[in-house]
């Protein structure tokens, strides 16, 4: 795909923040907002404001596609505190009934309905276990919507007490803090400033073009470039129009012309119509 210039990224972007302790993660969205001078900016999955790590950033027309990245499954590493004695084998085995589907009641202070509802957690393992000072230094993935703090509490309803000292989200979907344009805001605020004295390879490093990352979490489809001006417009998609067969049965897929991201579309079984929109970028 041919290189994307500076605006192109900046309208139609991702970054891949490494989020501090201290700020909630709209803090986060309006700093980079401003430093940008960006219409909007908005975030993943949010991180409660002494949680730390992997917050992926999508900017101006990036944000139409927060539905699909926000579904994806998350992983953290973390530290709690047990308030008894228990052996590190008695704790694993307690720890696996909460791994696979479970039930959990979000917390009084989260942005959601408190209403009963089923996550899945993929993982939940012991990294170290420091049994004198009763600390535990965990890994665990789960479902997006999982909350960590709150499986912590549960186990402790089981265990005789525990609670969260620290917690690092590693890995949210695609996102992770091995990636090579995983940054902190200090090093991105170097390369606005970088930027804004006219050097903006520090600034393209390290911004994600939108329509890569799409790619990565839905099928891809072709279509054909000669009805793409209308297309463009928001009109639905033939099979007449594909530059390939479909094998998409149901859900979305991103749709390409070419090298041209086109949109985000949804699989349906009309006689002529098969695609149609949920996101047009023109």
């Amino acid at each position: 795909m041919q290189e994307k210039s500076i605006s192109e990224l900046l309208e139609f972007g991702i970054l891949n923040i490494d989020k501090p302790s201290g700020p909630t993660s709209f803090q986060v969205d309006e700093f980079v907002k401003k430093k940008l001078g960006l219409r909007k900016v908005s975030h993943f999955g949010t991180l409660d404001p002494k949680v730390t790590g992997v917050l992926p950033l999508a900017l101006n027309r990036a944000c139409k596609l927060l539905r699909w990245f926000m579904s994806k499954e998350k992983r953290y590493v973390g530290i709690m505190k047990l308030h008894k004695d228990i052996t590190k084998t008695e704790l694993e085995k307690e720890m696996k009934k909460f791994v696979g589907k479970i039930k959990q009641l979000p917390p009084v202070k989260s942005r959601v309905k408190r209403e009963e509802r089923v996550r899945k957690v993929y993982f939940w393992k012991i990294l170290e276990y420091d049994k004198k000072r009763k600390e535990v230094l965990f890994e665990v993935e789960v479902e997006a919507g999982t909350y960590i703090r709150k499986l912590i509490h549960d186990l402790g309803l089981k265990i005789g007490g525990a609670h969260m000292l620290e917690l690092r989200r590693t890995k949210a979907g695609i996102f992770s803090e091995d990636d090579k344009n995983f940054v902190n805001l200090y090093d991105f605020e170097k390369a606005v400033e970088e930027y804004k004295k006219g050097r903006e390879e520090g600034l393209k490093k390290i911004i994600i073009p939108a329509e890569m990352a799409i790619k990565k979490i839905l099928p891809v489809l072709k279509i054909k470039e000669n009805n793409l001006k209308q297309i463009l417009t928001g009109k639905p998609i033939s099979e007449e129009n594909l530059a390939e067969e479909i094998k998409v049965k149901e859900g979305n897929v991103a749709i390409f012309s070419s090298k041209r991201f086109v949109g985000v579309y949804r699989r349906v079984n009309g006689d002529k119509i098969i695609l149609r929109p949920e996101f047009v970028f023109n």
